[in-house]
């Protein structure tokens, strides 16, 4: 036969604990037990034969004596009725037990009313009604329902609802999951012990896999009936038992596959009397049983890492069931992440592995504290401590500006960054990186003296250096690049194309005349150019904007023609006449004799370079790409011949062109 052992099987640790201090005080003189400390009668003989005395009620036991508060807790009356006898107290309340108190007390001093999801009658839920003034107390959901049916004001009131630590998973989430449907104002505390889930869950596993089950434990134990039901709906031949001497083995003849469990009140040495007489090696199986039970109860120290599952996320803490352990632990809100404002369920979610730092252990408390938050700096220090070796890059957010800089925060840890380090101009305003995410490199690290420094830019410098690396590879006439205006001067602007500055000359920059860079572009304006020419000797680009798919000279003669009025702007002056730009990269000229319908002595008291006229197109010679245009014609009077306009014009005008496409210009 193949027996498999449940290895969270027997006490759990409130009630390890309990027992514990049971016997430390028994050694020490009288104690009164107060309630059955377990619901296990053998260990309940066990402590009596050691002197400890069970009693009913506060006013059974002497005046002044010494009295054990079982697991279960009681009602805060009680703990008056025996300070009131001068007794002293020795409270062994299960620390999760005690956090159900403490909820509902909160509870109703908010004005909300405390549901409680268990048996009515069990010592825990009177203990945890005991400290409420209204509480109410359901096992399921069909109860909770009827409850809401009968007082229909119920739904719309304040609900807070907990659960008795030994409750089924399945019957808890199934009335989470139906009240929010039906109720508008409750809040939700798992209060499931992890032991218990942890319990209940691998009895169901072992349950699939065996096809005989043992379960040990006392009758009036409830964690153990649930188990018991747990197991027989999955597993037909499913025996429960108080000792090993209840046991026929007769009934496992045809067994190949026996797992045993154990609820939480039994002890130990009686789950190990099970297994022996349920085995026919009973050395060996001796060995293996002790190393389990050594493997389960294992200590654990504060600053220990340890491994866990998250199995409840409340709206103070994340509850972690331990690996290897019986132990569960929870991970207060604020020790979770460095990020104040962020929310539980984004950093872990029910069922997720988590790793984390032991913070506070207290075996008289059975209390386990852990910080996610304080693993991780750990870890992150390291990071950063390596991080000067391999000099590789490390996102940070600027969190701060200060005299002599910035400050980031990188993983949590509060990283200095120079003003000469920050990437910005000397004396540039730092105010608008806040909040920045920005790529650094740590130049600077003393974790005794907890300084960091770092540098932005080092790292922009090492960017910007592979990026004109990666450009000057591959770059060639004609590439197209997406670029940013860095600066402009009187001839052109500097565009960086990635990592590497160009010129645009500015006559490349627009097909219209224009005067300064500014009329076109702006500094950090993002632009797209190509490359006219390079020389990587020295280092220089010639860049342009212009489209050249829209040729000038196409455009105008696909728009006008002959005989045309156009709206023309007056972009030059001469002595002659006034060139006035028909479409981008077209002037036309307009003879002084044509600027008016009267004698004009010189071009300025006509026309003026900005203006926008109504002109006729009176000649186009597509040959040499030029236009004659005339105002007068447009204000009615009719155009001179040629050879009038000849006679007019003086030996210096005779050299002028009669039309000008607009030419390129040099740099200055």
């Amino acid at each position: 036969m193949n027996i498999l052992m449940a290895k969270n099987a027997g006490f759990c640790y409130g009630v390890r604990r309990a027992v514990e201090l049971a016997e430390q005080a028994a050694e020490r003189g009288p104690v009164y037990l107060l309630g059955h400390l377990t619901h296990n009668d053998q260990v309940i003989r066990r402590l009596e034969g050691m002197g400890a005395v069970t009693i009913d009620s506060p006013e059974e036991a002497p005046v002044g004596a010494a009295v054990l508060i079982r697991a279960h807790g009681e009602p805060d009356g009680t703990y008056a009725r025996l300070k009131a006898r001068g007794c002293g107290i020795i409270d062994a309340t299960c620390p999760n037990v005690t956090r159900i108190h403490d909820i509902v007390r909160d509870a109703e001093a908010r004005g909300r009313i405390p549901v409680v999801i268990g048996e009515a009658d069990h010592p825990e839920i009177v203990a945890i009604l005991g400290c409420t003034r209204g509480g109410l107390v359901v096992s399921t959901w069909d109860e909770l329902s009827a409850l809401l049916e009968k007082l229909p004001n119920l739904k719309e009131k304040p609900l807070t609802f907990v659960s008795q630590t030994t409750a089924i998973r399945a019957v808890w989430e199934k009335i989470v999951e139906n009240t929010k449907k039906v109720c508008t104002n409750a809040e939700f505390f798992d209060t499931i012990c992890g032991a218990t889930s942890k319990r209940q869950t691998e009895a169901e596993d072992l349950a699939r896999r065996c096809d005989g089950m043992i379960v040990i434990g006392d009758r009036k134990s409830s964690n153990t009936r649930r188990l018991a039901q747990l197991c027989a709906r999955l597993c037909p031949l499913t025996v429960w038992v108080e000792r090993g001497s209840e046991l026929d083995r007769e009934r496992f003849r045809q067994v190949e596959t026996l797992g045993i469990t154990a609820g939480a009140s039994t002890p130990e040495w009686i789950i190990k009397e099970v297994y022996k007489k349920m085995s026919d090696e009973i050395m060996e199986i001796d060995q293996s049983f002790e190393d389990m039970l050594e493997e389960s109860i294992k200590p654990i120290n504060t600053g220990d890492k340890v491994t866990g599952t998250v199995i409840a996320i409340t709206p103070t803490e994340v509850q972690v069931d331990l690996t290897g352990t019986k132990f569960t632990a929870s991970i207060p809100l604020s020790e979770l992440s460095d990020d104040p404002d962020v929310k539980p369920e984004d950093v872990v979610k029910v069922g997720d592995p988590i790793e984390a730092e032991v913070v506070l252990y207290s075996d008289r408390d059975c209390e386990i504290r852990l910080s996610k938050k304080r693993l991780e700096a750990h870890k992150n220090w390291e990071t950063v401590e390596n991080a000067v070796e391999t000099r590789e890059p490390l996102e940070g957010t600027i969190t701060e500006v200060n005299k002599g800089g910035l400050v980031a925060n990188v993983k949590g840890i509060r990283v200095f960054i120079p003003a000469s380090q920050s990437g910005k101009p000397r004396g540039a305003d730092l105010t608008d990186m806040i909040k920045e995410k920005v790529n650094l490199r740590i130049t600077e690290f003393n974790k005794a003296r907890r300084r960091v420094v770092g540098s932005i830019r080092a790292v922009a410098a090492e960017a910007r250096a592979a990026a004109a690396a990666e450009v000057w590879n591959n770059i060639e006439n004609g590439k197209r690049y997406k670029g940013t205006v860095k600066s402009l001067t009187s001839y052109g602007a500097f565009v960086d194309i990635g990592g590497v500055d160009g010129m645009v000359h500015i006559s490349e920059l627009s097909w219209s005349r224009i005067k300064n860079p500014a009329e076109v572009v702006s500094v950090g304006d993002p632009v797209d150019v190509y490359v006219i020419s390079f020389d990587p000797e020295k280092k220089k680009i010639s860049l342009g904007m212009k489209d050249h798919s829209q040729e000038p000279w196409a455009v105008f003669t696909s728009k006008y023609e002959e005989g045309d009025v156009a709206p023309v702007r007056i972009v030059k002056l001469m002595t002659f006449g006034a060139f006035a730009e028909i479409v981008p990269g077209v002037d036309g000229l307009i003879h002084i004799s044509q600027l008016s319908d009267h004698r004009v002595e010189k071009c300025s008291d006509a026309v003026h370079e900005g203006d926008v006229v109504d002109a006729k197109i009176i000649a186009i010679d597509n040959e040499n790409k030029k236009v004659s245009l005339s105002i007068r014609a447009v204000l009615g009077a009719a155009p001179k011949s040629p050879a009038a306009e000849a006679a007019e014009e003086s030996p210096e005008e005779e050299a002028a062109p009669a039309v000008e496409e607009k030419p390129a210009e040099d740099a200055e």
